[in-house]
């Protein structure tokens, strides 16, 4: 066993807990101290109401779009969030597509 409840993974994927080599534990004072994520937030800012759909991280900043030409966000900060999914680099790529196809 792995220590990290490896073996519920087995019910679903048969070896699952005996392919686990290692892993690590972190929590948020050591992702703030690793990572620089300010509170150990793995979402780079909170998931108020405020920071929700296209006012993330903020109303200035529509659609991975910066007041700087040229310069686009797409890390967890901004819509639709954090997590493994990859949808905010998706979305920044169809925008900057979409800028480019604008402006020939």
């Amino acid at each position: 066993s792995s220590g990290i409840n490896a073996e519920y993974g087995d019910e679903y994927a048969p070896g699952f807990s005996d392919s686990v080599v290692g892993y690590d534990a972190l929590a948020p004072p050591d992702l703030e101290r690793v990572f620089g994520l300010t509170g150990g937030n793995i979402f780079h800012g909170s998931m108020g109401l405020d920071q929700l759909f296209t006012q993330r991280p903020t109303y200035l900043t529509p659609a991975h779009t910066t007041p700087v030409s040229g310069l686009y966000l797409c890390g967890s900060s901004t819509h639709p969030g954090g997590g493994v999914m990859g949808a905010p680099g998706r979305n920044c790529s169809k925008v900057v597509i979409k800028n480019r196809r604008q402006h020939k």
